[in-house]
This record gives structure tokens, C-alpha cells and sequence, in this order.
């Protein structure tokens, strides 16, 4: 590490005791919910947290760091406009939807109290087509040369930018994978709703792929970091959002289909006419079908 800091100075470690306190603070806030909070909640003899939430947990913090931490931070900061998008990518697409997994329904509804202001805000927001079109605007509008250039020279506003579209992308991911029932749409509207958000990053990867100059001049500059040129180096952001993105999506989106259509077929298979369509959500509950749910023969 010593020869590559001496080659190129971004890969001489930097400490960030912002994400730091960040990491310490989540889990802090977890581990006070699962220890003081969630025995006074829960019922006596059921754990405040299932497995998977926890696992979901881990791995949420884990990604949060890497994302925000040295060296991905400083090469996105500093060096390679596609690792911005790759961290943005993951702070976006793959952060909030690990942190509503990890939280179970009584917290979030201890959190925003349902006679509660925060509750009237969230029943507006957490609509699809709101949730939808702010995080997309908001997404697009970061890709504007002025905001780039000026997220690059500006610390705070950087980091102003990162919290307005992790929060923007926390409300988006809720009818998808939020504690909130009430606000998730049935598996099929889930579908649709991640094929449009597929759509959206086609626009901005197109115009940055399909470039014949450096958009984004802020990056233009030596030394180039394994060689990428500047030009290179924005199709690679246009491939980041283009592919990487929108692959991850459709994975999603693949395995939601075959998961719906399986729970269909089974209830076929024991004639149950009606069958539950949160058991059918990401992070919902999996109650067996039972065929004692099927119409009395007359």
C-alpha cells in the first residue's frame, strides 16, 4: 500500500470520523431497540428482531461503510466519476432497501406514531407515483454538470446532496420492501413499479455512453487513476447505471415473478381461491398455504 500511496497520493489512507460515528450510532440505535425498546413492545418470548432482520442489519452497515468510506469515497470524490456512480448506487439501490428489511413493523410504527404528523407526511410521500417521480427528478437533476462540479469542490453540499437522495431513495424503496404494510403495493404492482425505475437510468447512461466529449471536466484531470481516461472513465459511469443498475433491478424483479407465480401454482394445487398477497412481499410474512383455506365442497 506504501508504493501505491507514493505513485498516487489518493491511496494514502484518509480517516473519515463522520462515517464512523455514523456506523457506531446505527448500531448503538439497534442494539438499544433490541435490548431496552423491543421487550417492552414485543410479546413476552419473541425476539424484537428475526434473523434475517438482523442479517439485513449487518449487511446494511456494511455496505453503508464501504460506500462512504475510504478509498471509495475519495477515488468517487477525487479521482473516477464511475465510482461516484458506483457509490451512489449503493447508497441508493442497495442500502435502503437492507435498512427496511432489518426494521420490524412495531419499530417503524413506534418511530412514526400513526396519530403522529410524521405519519400524515409519510402518507403522502410514500404514494408510488410520488416516491417514484421525486427520487427519479432528484437523481437526474445530480447528474447537472453545475452540481457535479460543484460537489466535487464543496464538501457540504456534497454531503448535503448524499442525505436528499439516500432519504428520497429510503421513501422510494417503501412500497417495495417498507415496514409499513399498508403502503406496499401487491407483488405484480412491485413488478411494474421496479421496471420503471429500470427505465429511468437508461437516460442519463445513454448521454454520458454516448458522449463524444468529457462531460463532467471536473474530472478531467491528472493522474489518472489506472490509467482510465476522463472519456473512458464516463462510459464506465454510463455502463455503472446503464447495466450494473439496472441488471440488479431485474434480478429483483425475476425473482419476485417466479416467487408469485410458485405461491399461485401451489394455491392452485390445494384449490385456495384467495390467497394472501403480503405473504407475497419482500420481508412479509410466509405462512404456509393450507388447504383448510379452500371452499367446502357443496
Amino acid at each position: 500500500m506504501s508504493i501505491l500511496a507514493a505513485a498516487d497520493p489518493i491511496w494514502r489512507w484518509q480517516p473519515h470520523p463522520e462515517v464512523w460515528l455514523l456506523v457506531a450510532g446505527a448500531i448503538a440505535l439497534r442494539v438499544y431497540a433490541g435490548r431496552v425498546v423491543g421487550p417492552k413492545v414485543v410479546p413476552a418470548g419473541t425476539p424484537p428482531f428475526r434473523t434475517r432482520q438482523t442479517v439485513a442489519f449487518v449487511a446494511a452497515v456494511g455496505v453503508l461503510w464501504v460506500a462512504s468510506d475510504w478509498p471509495l469515497h475519495d477515488i468517487a470524490e477525487q479521482r473516477l466519476y464511475s465510482a461516484h456512480m458506483l457509490q451512489h448506487l449503493l447508497l441508493t439501490m442497495i442500502v435502503p432497501p437492507l435498512f427496511w428489511l432489518a426494521t420490524p413493523e412495531w419499530l417503524a410504527r413506534l418511530v412514526v406514531r400513526d396519530d403522529g404528523r410524521g405519519k400524515q407526511v409519510l402518507s403522502r410521500l410514500a404514494k408510488p407515483v410520488p416516491a417514484l417521480v421525486i427520487f427519479n427528478l432528484l437523481n437526474l437533476l445530480t447528474h447537472w454538470q453545475w452540481m457535479v462540479t460543484t460537489a466535487v469542490h464543496n464538501g457540504p453540499f456534497h454531503f448535503s446532496v448524499h442525505v436528499v437522495m439516500v432519504s428520497a431513495a429510503f421513501v422510494m424503496w417503501i412500497p417495495i420492501c417498507g415496514p409499513w404494510l399498508e403502503y406496499r403495493l401487491s407483488m405484480p404492482g412491485q413488478m411494474v413499479y421496479l421496471f420503471l425505475m429500470s427505465v429511468f437510468p437508461t437516460l442519463p447512461a445513454a448521454w454520458l455512453a454516448n458522449s463524444d466529449s468529457v462531460v463532467y471536466t471536473v474530472y478531467d484531470h491528472d493522474p489518472r487513476l489506472w490509467g482510465i481516461s476522463a472519456l473512458d472513465d464516463q462510459v464506465i459511469a454510463g455502463m455503472v447505471m446503464k447495466l450494473l443498475e439496472v441488471v440488479y433491478l431485474w434480478v429483483i424483479i425475476t425473482t419476485m415473478f417466479f416467487t408469485w407465480a410458485g405461491r399461485h401454482l401451489e394455491a392452485d394445487r390445494l384449490g385456495i381461491i384467495d390467497v394472501d398477497e403480503h405473504a407475497l412481499m419482500i420481508g412479509g410474512p410466509q405462512p404456509a398455504l393450507d388447504p383448510v383455506d379452500a371452499p367446502s365442497p357443496t
